[in-house]
């Protein structure tokens, strides 16, 4: 385990960020929108998020403002 990973920071291996994007990308299609990132989230038990703070999550990391985010963009996050 990195040092890294064990602080729980950035997420230093991009097969296992690849991992966590597809699975919170529900629709295959390659992007996260705020409700697939809801729905992860409620997944994983935190069923307090709203849609709206979804929204706002995604936005501080859609680098292109196109209100999704690309693998790229999860990415770049991750290593923040």
């Amino acid at each position: 385990m990195t040092d890294a990973r064990r602080r729980g920071g950035p997420v230093a291996d991009i097969e296992e960020a690849r991992k966590q994007f597809e699975r919170i990308d529900s629709d295959g299609d390659g992007f996260i929108t705020a409700a697939e990132f809801k729905s992860a989230l409620a997944q994983g038990g935190d069923w307090n998020v709203t849609e709206s703070v979804a929204e706002a999550v995604i936005a501080s990391r859609d680098l292109n403002g196109d209100k999704v985010l690309s693998f790229d963009e999860f990415w770049t996050h991750l290593n923040k």
